[in-house]
């Protein structure tokens, strides 16, 4: 008798286990119930983070348009070949001059990311300013589908503003970019907007009345120099082109903490950042700086152990003529998870939802208390999130939900997304 007894309260301890269990069947149960995601290519794979062996994958190693999940491997390439520092700038000191070249750094002089030390350094070496555009690659290497191309020393992100000012007079900051505006009355725009020729940092504006609350983001042709024009209109000091070689022995300065720049990358999802951040990469490899040898070297090196095929464009996922696999996504987020070390790195550079990034407002915190982490990916019929979530019960998990090809709003997809990761924090 005691056994039998013992045998049921055995039978009803592992009953009430496996209820709380999430499993292949439950997670099946739920996908097989949405209508959402019948109608599009949807892969998903789910990870128990403890045993690190899948829990469910549907179509998981099918490739499929990451978007900006793409930012996931320019992130893993970046810490594989930057350290905890971002370099800022090749130099070296002949008498009295200093020359120096770019690196691809996009953090000098950037709004968000208050990085003096490269400024300061220039500012304060009492020394004549040279600057070698030598070794860049071509004016717009980089990204063709995206409107700022990359460049070896980026200074405030290539980017001007026009504004009204407080006069009600148009003006363009940097101050210098104010002899390049002209009026132009043949320029019939609808609204009141400054235009900018296709290859020059020529401004038109509109003979109309501009409102007094004007205020237009300008994004400019790179080059030596637009580089070396906005560094002297910067530091107020002369800054020359020069044509020289980058030695061997030329010295580095360094920037900023890596992380505070990923996090910037990350979060908003910054396409810009992405980009330069893989020309950067470049920078230290032989030859001209390139976001397709950056891409080229972190495949051969880091990425030769990606489960399925894969083919990557660019850092930022712009690019349709991205692909990888649900199962390749996966096993980045893992990649990532050992690069990093601990848990509280590791999420720290992804989006929190309810709270931060993409994800803000893509879920509801549960008392206040993020419980899933993610990078989302967002471009015209495509939708998806790989990241990381816990349940109430504290069981972690690893997930790439990945949506293709759909002809519905984007907004049922999240809606979806959110629903089904949700419903698994809620009940497991």
């Amino acid at each position: 008798m005691n056994g039998l007894l013992c045998l049921i309260i055995l039978l009803l301890i592992s009953n009430n286990v496996n209820a709380q269990k999430l499993t292949k069947r439950k997670v099946a149960k739920v996908f097989a119930a949405s209508e959402i995601l019948q109608n599009h290519y949807t892969g998903f794979s789910l990870y128990d983070l403890k045993t690190m062996k899948p829990v469910f994958e549907l179509d998981a190693n099918k490739p499929a348009i990451p978007a900006s999940n793409t930012k996931l491997f320019s992130l893993y390439t970046a810490l594989n070949m930057l350290g905890d520092s971002i370099p800022g700038l090749r130099y070296v000191s002949k008498g009295d001059s200093l020359i120096f070249w770019g690196t691809g750094d996009p953090s000098f002089l950037h709004p968000d990311l208050k990085s003096t030390r490269v400024y300061d350094f220039l500012k304060n070496s009492g020394k004549k300013l040279f600057y070698s555009h030598s070794n860049a690659g071509t004016e717009f290497n980089g990204s063709s589908i995206y409107q700022i191309a990359m460049v070896s020393l980026p200074v405030g992100e290539n980017r001007a503003v026009a504004y009204a000012n407080k006069y009600g007079n148009l003006e363009i900051k940097p101050a210098f970019l104010n002899q390049n505006l002209k009026q132009d009355t043949s320029y019939h725009p609808r609204t009141f907007s400054v235009q900018r020729d296709d290859k020059t940092n020529m401004f038109i504006y509109p003979k109309m009345t501009m409102p007094s609350n004007y205020r237009q983001t300008l994004y400019l042709v790179p080059g030596a120099e637009l580089t070396a024009s906005t560094l002297s209109d910067t530091l107020k000091l002369p800054v020359t082109i020069i044509r020289m070689n980058l030695p061997q022995n030329a010295k580095t300065i360094y920037s900023i903490p890596s992380d505070s720049l990923y996090r910037r990358m990350m979060l908003p999802s910054d396409n810009y950042l992405a980009e330069q951040i893989l020309y950067l990469c470049s920078s230290l490899l032989p030859g001209k700086l390139s976001v397709d040898s950056a891409i080229s070297y972190s495949s051969k090196n880091f990425l030769n152990d990606l489960p399925d095929k894969f083919q990557w464009r660019d850092g930022s996922g712009l690019s349709r003529n991205n692909l990888f696999s649900p199962r390749s996504i996966i096993k980045i987020l893992t990649k990532l998870k050992d690069k990093l070390g601990t848990e509280e790195r590791l999420l720290n550079l992804l989006p929190a939802g309810g709270v931060s990034g993409t994800l803000r407002n893509a879920y509801q915190t549960d008392n206040g208390q993020p419980f899933v982490w993610a990078k989302t990916g967002t471009l015209q019929n495509v939708h998806l999130q790989g990241g990381f979530f816990v349940t109430r019960k504290g069981k972690k998990y690893m997930y790439s939900f990945m949506n293709n090809n759909f002809l519905i709003p984007m907004a049922d997809i999240r809606n979806e997304m959110g629903r089904i990761i949700t419903h698994f924090h809620d009940n497991y």
